[in-house]
């Protein structure tokens, strides 16, 4: 794939304003030039091309990203995008509600997964107080 510096330059500050400086900083500072390929790649075509299209905001995105993940059983993943999904002002019960109707399609297991998840982000976060 050619390098498109202009999705890229797009794409990385809204990333970094999603899941946070720090997180994508800290896998880019990572990347050996095997991993930097699929760094500019994700940055790219998933947050300059997906992300940067005006057509749906933030949070709608988030709340898809969540159903997506956890259709695909991507805890990682899932745990990552509750932060973001916070930091675009999805509340906990739009999380729970979005988590709810992604089990009923895509079945208990990945619904419990995804369940388990997000709880430990929320309750890592202060969104959510666990029991003790």
């Amino acid at each position: 794939m050619s390098d498109d510096k202009a999705l890229f330059d797009k794409g990385l500050p809204i990333r970094r304003a999603v899941l946070g400086a720090e997180y994508v900083d800290g896998s880019m500072a990572k990347a050996d030039d095997f991993m930097m390929a699929f760094q500019r790649a994700t940055t790219s075509i998933a947050w300059g091309w997906a992300w940067g299209d005006p057509t749906l905001d933030r949070k709608t995105r988030s709340l898809l990203n969540l159903a997506m993940l956890t259709a695909l059983g991507k805890t990682p993943e899932i745990k990552l995008h509750v932060k973001g999904a916070l930091n675009n002002g999805v509340t906990v019960e739009e999380i729970k509600a979005t988590l709810l109707h992604a089990t009923a399609y895509c079945g208990i297991p990945a619904g419990l997964d995804a369940f388990k998840a997000a709880h430990e982000v929320l309750v890592a976060e202060g969104a959510l107080k666990g029991k003790k």
